[in-house]
């Protein structure tokens, strides 16, 4: 197999490579595009389901169900009952339910550190109290998706902060199989963190449903979790009625390497990422040349021992645009350009990996060293795996306790501390023309007309 030719890259054996110092600045920028770039064609499709499930509710949903899920859900089943739940919970595996188990409790304790206290005040000013007070939204909807595998550990990653938060209303709502049924293991994820309200509706028309609400699925305040573009555009159309959350969208990943680098630990975790989806996007980025031919090298041996469909998505992307090899002239250009894309993933395999944390600006979440494997964040190690996507790292953080919580602003003034609070107010104000604003703190706050 030969790898694929963009304008001037270089040809690798297995995977596509993409040499800094011999394509434009053009070339290197159309790098940075990831499956979201460019959703236009989704916004025609995402419409008609959205005003279907909004006119007609839960009947839409059963119609949508067949139609993209190819399952049969009558209109009064669309929420999975308690006797479904402790059926499909019994089914679990030991080996299964104690990996769950384990996730959860790393999950939980690291989310209940971010718990900030109920309230804060600070003395700003002689006789001035300023801070602010904490408190759970609402209600939020957990979408844990389905279409390309099933996904506890998504569950057990939107559930417990929103927990920890103490969220008044917490729901799951997740695609149903081809049988109707929901993922038994997401079952068992949910139930163990004690989320019972669980509702069988994916993509676009989920969205639609906790936006506007039906007879059977509630309307909810927020929306978080990961999903295919139909679910990111479903969510920016919506982001009127609806707290889209932060952004998710398809998975990614950088694997930074150096010359020290354990080739094979790094091709590992190069295809992590890949396997996915067709619409992922995963980059070996280095300076030495032996690590990436040595990364290529190894990669097909991983794919001989993939399923065919995880093969196939891995070999799409990193043979593709959106995956491969980027090689640069020195570490200097590789962080510069990990930097510029702003991966959900990084993982930095590097001889001193603690020396990059500084430098390295933008990302979802930073792993360092060879043991710190991706895979082992996308499940067990306790920080959220709902991490910002398509270069969204630059001004957003992963999914957390915050996620699911508001500040209110709180203030105390006493009568000692008003006086120069209330001339530097009044000034500013007739500077800028409220007359209002400047009468509130004038002389005649303190006498009312006879």
């Amino acid at each position: 197999m030969t790898g694929r030719l963009y304008g001037k890259t270089l040809v690798a054996n297995n995977l596509s490579r993409f040499s800094l110092a011999e394509i434009s600045s053009a070339e290197r920028s159309k790098l940075l595009l990831r499956a979201e770039a460019d959703l236009s064609g989704y916004l025609d499709k995402v419409w008609p389901i959205i005003d279907a499930v909004r006119l007609r509710g839960d009947d839409a949903l059963s119609e949508f169900a067949a139609k993209f899920d190819n399952a049969t859900v009558a209109a009064d089943r669309i929420r999975v009952s308690d006797g479904e739940i402790e059926q499909a919970c019994a089914t679990i595996p030991s080996d299964l339910r104690k990996a769950i188990l384990y996730a959860r409790d790393n999950i939980r304790h690291y989310h209940s550190v971010q718990l900030p206290k109920p309230m804060m005040l600070t003395p700003v000013a002689a006789g001035v109290l300023a801070g602010e007070r904490f408190a759970p939204i609402p209600s939020v909807a957990c979408y844990v998706p389905r279409g390309k595998g099933s996904f506890p550990s998504v569950c057990l990653m939107t559930l417990i902060p929103a927990v920890v938060a103490q969220v008044p209303r917490i729901i799951v709502i997740t695609p149903p199989g081809p049988d109707g049924l929901v993922d038994a293991a997401t079952l068992f994820a949910a139930q163990s963190v004690g989320v019972t309200e669980i509702y069988r509706c994916g993509g676009a028309q989920a969205v639609a449903a906790v936006a506007y609400g039906t007879a059977t699925v509630p309307k909810c305040d927020k929306i978080v979790g990961p999903g295919s573009p139909w679910l990111v555009v479903a969510k920016q159309m919506l982001s009127n009625r609806i707290d889209p959350g932060p952004p998710a969208g398809p998975s990614e990943a950088i694997v930074l390497a150096d010359e020290t680098a354990n080739a094979w630990k790094a091709a590992l975790d190069l295809v992590n990422e890949s396997e996915h989806g067709p619409d992922s996007s995963s980059f070996l980025v280095t300076a030495d040349a032996k690590v990436a031919a040595d990364v290529d090298r190894y990669v097909p041996h991983i794919w001989e021992r993939m399923s065919e469909n995880r093969r196939a998505y891995s070999r799409t992307v990193l043979t593709g645009q959106r995956g491969g090899v980027v090689l640069c002239r020195d570490m200097d250009e590789a962080v510069a350009f990990t930097n510029d894309y702003g991966a959900e993933h990084l993982q930095v395999h590097c001889a001193d990996a603690f020396s990059y944390i500084e430098r390295l600006t933008h990302a979802g979440e930073i792993l360092l060293g060879e043991n710190a494997a991706i895979c082992l964040g996308n499940f067990v190690l306790g920080p959220n795996a709902v991490l910002p996507t398509a270069g969204a790292a630059r001004t957003n953080s992963p999914l957390s306790v915050y996620d699911y919580m508001k500040r209110t602003s709180l203030v105390h003034v006493s009568a000692a501390g008003y006086p120069p609070l209330a001339e530097a107010a009044k000034t500013l104000a007739e500077y800028e023309g409220f007359d209002a604003h400047a009468l509130a703190v004038s002389s005649l706050r303190d006498h009312p007309p006879a």
